[in-house]
This record gives C-alpha cells, sequence and structure tokens, in this order.
C-alpha cells in the first residue's frame, strides 16, 4: 500500500517533492501506526462490505474497522458475525486490493470465535479493536493473543478509551494510569490508541454539530487533552493516539460563517471545491483535523469516504516543515537554537526534536508537498464530493 497511490503517476510526480513511501501490515510499528490515515468504521451488518472495502481501497482508504459493537443493534449480534465472516472470506480469498481490516468486537470471545469461522483466511486478519479500553480488559489482550498464535501472525491490537471512568473527572487518571499499564506490559502488539468521542460525549448528553470542532465542547477537550497527556507522550512510553470521529457526512442548517478562508482558493477551480467543501460541512472536518494534529494526534476515524481525502491532504508534510524538521535532527546533539532557513520561526533543537522525529515519520507515511503544492492542491486532486 501506498498513500495517493490512486492518483495517477504524473501527477503524483507533480504534487511531490518525496513521495509516500510503500508499507504492508508487516511493516515497522512506528510507521504503520503514522500511515493509518482516515480510518472507515462500517457496521458488521452491512451486506456489501466486501464491496465496499475494495472500492475504499481504489479511493485512498488503507484502514477500516468494521464494528461489532455499539454500530449495532444487540438483537443483530449473530446475524452480523456471521455476515462479516461470510463478506470477509470472499474478499480474503478474491485477493483484490484492500485496505487493513481490523474488527471492533463487543466481547472477547468473539475473536475465537471470528478466528474460527474465517478458518485458513483468518491469517489476513490485520487486528482487533477493543472497546471502552480500561485496566480491566486483559481479557482481549489474552484473546488476540491467542488468535495471533492460532493464525501464525499477528493480530494488532487498537483499545479505544471511552469508558466512564475517563470522562468523569474523579476517576480519570487512576483509569487512564491503569491503561497505560496494561498495555505497557503487551506493547508488541497495541498499534495505536483510539479516542471514543461519541462515548465519552454521551456522558453529558452532547453531540457536537458539524461547525463545532471537539475542541469547542470544553468537557470533551479536557479528555482529549488528558488522553494524549497520559497515553500519547513522546518519550518511548506513549503510542500514536488517533483523532476523534468524524461523525457528519452532509451539512444541515449553519449557525457560523464557513471556516475555510477564501484566500487559498484562488484559481476558478478551486473556488468550486470550496463551495463543494463548505456545502458538505467538510470544512468543520478540515479544522477538527488541524487541532488535532496541533493537539498530538495523528489520523482521524470517519464513516464516509468522502471524509478521507480531506485527512491524507492534511497529513502529507510541507516543504517547509520537512525543511525545519531536517535541521532539528541534523542539530539534535549539539544543541542549540538556529533560524529557520525560511526566516519566519526559531528552531531550537532540544525541545523541537520529538516534533521533527514525528514530522519525519510522516513525511514518510504521506510524503513532502512540492514547494508550490498547498493542501489545496492536494484537496483538488483527491477529492470526490
Amino acid at each position: 500500500m501506498r498513500h495517493f497511490a490512486h492518483l495517477d503517476a504524473d501527477l503524483r510526480e507533480r504534487l511531490f517533492s518525496q513521495q509516500p513511501e510503500e508499507f504492508d501490515r508487516t511493516s515497522d510499528r512506528e510507521l504503520l501506526a503514522v500511515a493509518l490515515g482516515a480510518t472507515l468504521y462500517t457496521p458488521g451488518t452491512r451486506p456489501t462490505i466486501e464491496r465496499d472495502l475494495v472500492k475504499a481501497a481504489g479511493r485512498g482508504v488503507v484502514c477500516s474497522v468494521l464494528c461489532l459493537e455499539d454500530a449495532i443493534a444487540d438483537v443483530d449480534v449473530d446475524f452480523a458475525e456471521k455476515n462479516l465472516a461470510h463478506q470477509l472470506g470472499i474478499l480474503f480469498e478474491s485477493g483484490q486490493p484492500h485496505p487493513l481490516v481490523f474488527v471492533r468486537v463487543r466481547r472477547p470471545e468473539q475473536v475465537a470465535r471470528l478466528v474460527d469461522a474465517l478458518g485458513p483466511l483468518a491469517d489476513q486478519l490485520d487486528g482487533v479493536v477493543v472497546p471502552k479500553f480500561t485496566a480491566a480488559s486483559s481479557a482481549y489482550l489474552d484473546a488476540v493473543a491467542d488468535a495471533s498464535r492460532r493464525t501464525g501472525g499477528r493480530l494488532w491490537v487498537m483499545p479505544v478509551i471511552e469508558s466512564p471512568e475517563v470522562f468523569a473527572l474523579e476517576t480519570r487518571l487512576e483509569t487512564l494510569l491503569g491503561a497505560r499499564e496494561l498495555l505497557a506490559r503487551h506493547p508488541a502488539e497495541v498499534l495505536a490508541v483510539r479516542i471514543g468521542a461519541t462515548d465519552l460525549s454521551s456522558m453529558l448528553g452532547l453531540r457536537r454539530p458539524p461547525d463545532v470542532t471537539a475542541y469547542d465542547v470544553a468537557p470533551l477537550a479536557s479528555v482529549i487533552g488528558d488522553i494524549v497527556n497520559v497515553l500519547g507522550r513522546r518519550d518511548g512510553t506513549g503510542h500514536v493516539v488517533t483523532g476523534p470521529v468524524w461523525e457528519h457526512f452532509d451539512n444541515g442548517e449553519r449557525m457560523f460563517k464557513p471556516q475555510l478562508r477564501e484566500t487559498p482558493f484562488t484559481a476558478r477551480a478551486e473556488r468550486v471545491l470550496r463551495r463543494s467543501l463548505i456545502s458538505r460541512g467538510l470544512d468543520g472536518l478540515i479544522r477538527e483535523i488541524a487541532l488535532d494534529q496541533a493537539n498530538g494526534l495523528t489520523g482521524k476515524t470517519v464513516i464516509h469516504p468522502t471524509h478521507v481525502a480531506a485527512v491524507h491532504a492534511l497529513s502529507v508534510v510541507t516543504q517547509e516543515d520537512h525543511a525545519d524538521a531536517l535541521d532539528i535532527a541534523r542539530a539534535q546533539r549539539g544543541g542549540g537554537v538556529a533560524a529557520s532557513r525560511y526566516g519566519n520561526k526559531m528552531n531550537e533543537a532540544a525541545p523541537h526534536t520529538a516534533w521533527a522525529r514525528a514530522t519525519l515519520l510522516r513525511a514518510r507515511a504521506f510524503g513532502v508537498a512540492a514547494e508550490d503544492v498547498s493542501f489545496v492542491d492536494l484537496l483538488e486532486a483527491s477529492v470526490r464530493l
């Protein structure tokens, strides 16, 4: 797999000064976690999962989660398990290109049942998403470890932080520290930590509209900040933490002005693109992605293919950030401070080293834009509204 591989080769050559690297399910964990990008969630009851995943791969999706938990009703669990095994069996047997496939289970025993149902094809499953992860979730990790031994491969784990104990201020720190301790006992299996914004918001009966980001909702923003603080540290103990779900795929009546400036959209085609993004409410998504990145989050959970282009376009590293990251990485041993070669900021080697390493890793996964290429150009090349 390679990000933007669905674009024409000549177009990719114009857009990037450094092309995204190829990767697959066996790639180094650090690279693979960053490369997940826009992770597309789909209910396990959907009858066209196999066809949908093939189409999603053609639109640039590299990671998918098929849900057996909150996305389906309790009465549909048995059907969803059978449907999922049937659809994945067709997909895996066909050999068609598809995203990484994770299954979000609601009970540990579902992992073994899925492996049994897939039989020899189970070694093509990429991992399991564990809902409402806390220190009490060890049974899920044991089930995944057992499934990995049975398939002879490696199933990744992606825990979702979304339990009531995390939202409640009086139990938050203890719960997060317990989750961190459990994850530390399984470092080889954990790919990334996900944030369950919908479940967390439900504790106060909240639901953000498409022109309000997660960071405008103070109770939710405080939880996100604490999750990143405890589980996303860049000191060797943390994990990649992904952005909260964007659950809107069409725009209703707006209360606020559009959140995309007109200035970057100069050409006629770009102005049309801007209007299309705004009409679908994707300007709110773009703003939230930028805030995700500013708050230390990488990638995002999405529920519609139209979200993917925005997440990936904003994940491409700019020429300026790449140059700064290279300069900081070269200077890190000696320390000190120097002006950016762009003449607009200071690069301080010691405190900016973790940022530089993260930026260079993202450049490997998503590439480096050419000097005159902006996120608007990348969106225009990729978006299908």
